[in-house]
């Protein structure tokens, strides 16, 4: 079997998933899984959506209206039968969506963005795979939170591995076509859990692992993966392989083309991921598998946006030792701090870190209890791999560099621009 990722990008409007379907009937589609993200930016109108409703806004319901009216304007353009079943299901998935928001009695933030945002992935997949119906292509909606276990840690959940492989190798059909929702799972109460944002990747390779699945592909409106984000970079060229090992490095350090948890299961039964073009779909792209580290080889480039730069030192002086990082690092994991960059003298220690939860406020007042805290708002994390005089040289120009760290293979800085 053959599993297929398709981000929002590429279902984004009605054209979109046209494009799906040519892509399926020109690289064939029989023993394979889709994996099919929320609809273009649904995810962040969602965001919208929960953010009126704890806030208590009059905005509330125009914005849940504006996630229908966007979703109704590409069934309309789908199909010419306003009678047709899909509008019904679509109708009934939003009358779920709004009985919960009426009925909900949790104060719990992160489980309403669960179960709400959940919802862009439910009429994706079932506007696609009626849409595949009405054109010949038959295949086998799959609510995904039936086969993903997880434990309770809403929108960052952890895959209770046994359990999942069970439901899969047993409730998957084979030599079909089989379509269902990326970035989902439920706990053992069978409440929506997410596996953090873009983890519509790792869902595939969920499935992959637990298939034993020939390959992964994740589509893409770029031809596979870069060296470097052309937003932020010029010249960006195409890397035709990449190891396991490399991959795994570059997505640790932010590289936004492949999911950090992605990697990790293919490679422990050496399945192959390409990342490859929806709008060139017959191009080879990137194969991520075993082989060389790079090819070309060539310097890559990660740009993290948005960083908060937190140095502590001790207030009397004294060594900040094992003890001392052991309990920041306690802190930095209770808060849910992403951490990218370490550095620490005998009295001092910083880090780069992404406050994903807007937590830092609280953080802070508690290590400044026993640090002196310092930091840096909205600094940039840059990471070359392979790096060379010349590329440091070019990452560094007209910046003011607060943070520096080179190893052997990679090289660090932290700028304000």
């Amino acid at each position: 079997m053959r599993i297929f990722k398709f981000g929002g990008a590429s279902v984004k409007d009605a054209d979109g998933i046209k494009n799906v379907l040519d892509v399926l009937q020109k690289v064939g589609h029989e023993d394979v899984l889709v994996v099919i993200s929320a609809m273009g930016k649904t995810t962040n109108a969602l965001e919208i959506v929960i953010k009126n409703y704890f806030e208590k806004s009059s905005a509330f319901h125009a914005s849940l209206q504006e996630v229908r009216k966007y979703h109704n304007q590409i069934l309309l353009d789908l199909f010419e039968d306003e009678e047709h079943d899909v509008f019904f299901a679509v109708n009934s998935h939003f009358a779920d969506l709004e009985y919960f928001l009426r009925s909900n009695k949790s104060p719990n933030y992160n489980f309403v963005y669960d179960q709400v945002i959940s919802y862009g992935e439910i009429v994706s997949t079932a506007i696609v795979s009626h849409y595949f119906n009405e054109k010949g292509l038959k295949n086998n909606w799959i609510d995904v939170r039936n086969f993903i276990k997880t434990d309770t840690n809403y929108r960052d959940a952890e895959v209770n591995w046994e359990q999942t492989q069970k439901l899969i190798s047993k409730g998957i059909k084979k030599k079909a076509l089989n379509i269902t929702q990326g970035f989902l799972g439920s706990d053992e109460n069978n409440f929506t859990t997410t596996l953090g944002r873009e983890g519509s990747d790792y869902t595939a390779a969920i499935f992959a692992y637990c298939l034993s699945a020939e390959s992964v592909t994740i589509w893409k409106d770029v031809p596979g993966v870069m060296n470097a984000d052309p937003r932020y970079f010029e010249n960006a060229v195409l890397l035709n392989q990449i190891s396991y090992r490399e991959a795994i490095e570059l997505a640790f350090y932010g590289a936004s083309v492949i999911h950090p948890k992605t990697l990790q299961p293919l490679q422990k039964k050496e399945i192959p991921l390409y990342v490859k073009s929806f709008i060139n779909p017959l191009l080879p792209g990137t194969s991520v598998s075993k082989g060389e580290d790079l090819e070309p080889k060539t310097s890559c480039f990660i740009v993290k946006k948005n960083q908060l730069l937190l140095s502590l030192s001790s207030i009397d002086f004294s060594f900040i030792m094992e003890e001392n990082i052991s309990e920041i690092f306690a802190l930095f994991h209770q808060f849910k701090m992403k951490v990218s960059l370490i550095q620490n003298s005998a009295i001092s220690f910083s880090v780069c870190m992404e406050d994903k939860f807007g937590n830092f406020n609280d953080l802070k007042g508690i290590l400044s209890k026993k640090f002196k805290v310092a930091y840096n708002e909205n600094v940039s994390l840059y990471t070359i791999r392979h790096f060379t005089k010349e590329a440091a040289e070019m990452v560094e120009k007209d910046k003011v560099v607060l943070l520096k760290q080179i190893s052997r293979e990679t090289m660090q800085v932290v700028t304000k621009e």
